[in-house]
Parts: C-alpha cells; sequence; structure tokens
C-alpha cells in the first residue's frame, strides 16, 4: 500500500491512497483525514486504507491523476522525527571530515539525534539557505515510520511497530556542525527542514527487498543532472532498524507517528559514489590533501530516490532547488 498527502491549504493536508505506479491517486478522507490520524488508529484504519488501495488498483473506485507537485511529505509535520547514523562508512568519513575520532562504541551503539519535526519540506520544495558560507549539504536517507512503541521495546519485536518506509533529504549546514557539537549538546541551527518522498509504503510493498529491518535498494542521488550516488542501502546499514528501535526505547515510549531515519546510506566502495557531499570533500582530502568540491548554493538541484529491481521509482522522487532565502 502507498500513500500520500495531498495540499489542501492546512497544516495537514488530506490523506490519499495512491497506485503502485504513481499515476494516479483516490482520497482517503473517509477513512481518515491525514495520515497522523490514520497512524493513531493503524489497527482499524490499515485494513480499510487497504481495501481502498485494492479498489484502486482494480479501477473500482473514483481515481484522479496524480501531480507530485501537489503534494506534502507524507507526514507535513511529525511529533517526533530522531535520525540515526547507522552506516559505519558515513560516521567514519564525516568525522575525519572535522577531524574528530569516531566513538569507541561506534559499532556496538547507535548514533542518534533529534531533529526538528515541525515544519518539514515537501518533495518538490525548494531549500531556502541564507548564507553560502553555513555550507549546504544534502543526505539521502531511508526512514521508518513507527506505531505505537513501549519503552523497553527489544529488536525482535520492532518490526511490528514499523508502520510505513520513506525516503529523506537529511539537509545540513555542514559548516556549522563543529561549533555547535564543540558545546557538548548536539545539532541544532546546523540541522535545518528535512524533506521526504513523496509516498510512504507499507514494508510488504517491497517485498524481498525488506528483509533483517534493512532496505535492500540502491539509494541513487543526481546533483544537477549528474548521477553521484548508486549506494546501496541494504548489507552495510550496520545499524538495523530493529537495533534503532531496540536502542531508542531503552528509556522511554514513542507516540504514532515518530519518524525515525537511516542516515546517511554509504558504501565502503567508492564505486558506489556518495550520498551527501560532505563524504566526497573527505575522500578528495584522503587522496589530495584538501577537498575542491564545493557545497550546495542557490540554483543547484538535487534529486534522490530508490528504483525497485524493474526500475520503477517506488517512493516517487525528491526533487529540490536551493534558493538564496532573505
Amino acid at each position: 500500500m502507498k500513500l500520500a498527502t495531498l495540499k489542501d491549504g492546512t497544516r495537514d493536508g488530506r490523506l490519499i491512497v495512491v497506485k503502485r505506479d504513481n499515476s494516479a491517486y483516490a482520497l482517503a478522507t473517509n477513512v481518515a483525514l491525514t495520515l497522523q490520524a490514520a497512524l493513531d488508529d493503524w489497527a482499524v484504519k490499515e485494513p480499510q486504507l487497504r481495501a481502498l488501495a485494492q479498489q484502486l488498483e482494480a479501477g473500482a473506485v473514483q481515481s484522479r491523476p496524480l501531480d507530485v507537485k501537489a503534494l506534502h511529505a507524507p507526514l507535513p509535520r511529525a511529533y517526533e522525527w530522531v535520525d540515526g547514523s547507522a552506516y559505519i562508512n558515513h560516521v567514519v568519513l564525516v568525522r575525519k571530515a572535522r577531524n574528530a575520532e569516531p566513538p569507541a562504541t561506534l559499532r556496538t551503539d547507535p548514533l542518534v539525534y533529534q531533529g526538528g519535526s515541525g515544519d518539514f519540506l515537501a518533495p518538490t520544495q525548494d531549500i531556502p539557505l541564507r548564507d553560502e558560507a553555513w555550507g549546504l549539504d544534502f543526505e539521502s536517507e531511508v526512514c521508518v515510520v513507527l506505531g505505537d512503541t513501549p519503552m523497553g521495546t527489544k529488536a525482535e519485536d520492532a518490526d511490528k511497530h514499523i508502520k510505513l518506509v520513506m525516503i529523506a533529504n537529511d539537509v545540513s549546514l555542514r559548516n556549522l556542525i563543529p561549533e555547535e557539537l564543540a558545546k557538548g549538546f548536539g545539532f541544532f541551527q546546523s540541522k535545518p527542514a528535512t524533506a521526504f518522498g513523496p509516498f510512504a509504503l507499507t514494508p510488504d510493498e517491497l517485498g524481498a527487498a525488506w528483509k533483517d529491518g534493512r532496505v535492500h535498494l540502491r539509494m541513487r542521488s543526481t546533483l544537477n543532472g549528474q548521477l553521484v550516488g548508486d549506494a546501496d542501502a541494504g548489507p552495510e546499514m550496520h545499524f538495523s532498524f530493529r537495533d534503532l528501535i531496540q536502542h531508542l526505547a531503552r528509556t522511554r515510549a514513542f507516540t504514532a507517528g515518530t519518524i525515525l531515519g537511516s542516515g546517511t546510506v554509504s558504501n565502503e566502495d567508492r564505486s558506489r559514489g556518495i550520498s551527501c557531499l560532505a563524504e566526497r570533500r573527505m575522500i578528495e582530502t584522503i587522496d589530495e590533501g584538501k577537498p575542491k568540491t564545493s557545497f550546495m548554493k542557490p540554483g543547484d538541484t538535487i534529486e534522490i530516490e530508490m528504483l525497485d529491481g524493474e526500475g520503477h521509482s517506488l517512493f516517487g522522487r525528491i526533487s529540490q532547488t536551493v534558493v538564496k532565502a532573505p
């Protein structure tokens, strides 16, 4: 089942069900007005939404052509946005980039931070940038949407709390990060609004690609029309979503609608490219003594998507242009 949120002039939009080929949609407001409302009563609403999705595929319900530009993020705002850093290669490279050692618990204890969740960017919404010196970077990620998740949830029980899967561009302002982290209190100004792909999928839609709490598909990142990353999101995700959920739930519960990110998808094999510019800059530093790639600037565009084995865009495409903000 594939869900999305249609803009309607309100903060949270209207819930729609989308055809598997992304061509059309049906309003789902007779089941739940918003995606958050559906998640709040998922045991009841999920079967009803599935029935509507089946009717849509069969042409048995009124549908309308889909325009991705008319969509919000699937959750235009969320109760919580928690982002991990589950790819060891990414952690090592970006720590080197700011002359910081990886933590001693790198392979045993996940890294997570809590980002802003009150104002997400739509999949085709511009990225505002006030100052190029801040070092704007994209970060291509996989994420999941949780149902109510009790404190103390273990990895082996985590799957039942994963309701939906999405992709994200976790925008970073790299040059603001070192000073913020030096204060010992975490990210804040260096993490502006995150963008999400148009569609949220139930895990079963991924078939065999959803395995062991990971999405075993390629994450494609295209910068200014050039494919810069074709990273495999599965095997090198050191901490699975199951592991991340266990880590999150150690001391508190999480409410339905919480979004959990994988961190930047990253592979040791350089031929797979990059999912953020910080990695390319670090590789240049290792090879050539200094970075030569600049961070993003107004006019630059980034596109992020995941394709299935037949080349279909499962989550739709994030397509954003950086613009000068006042």
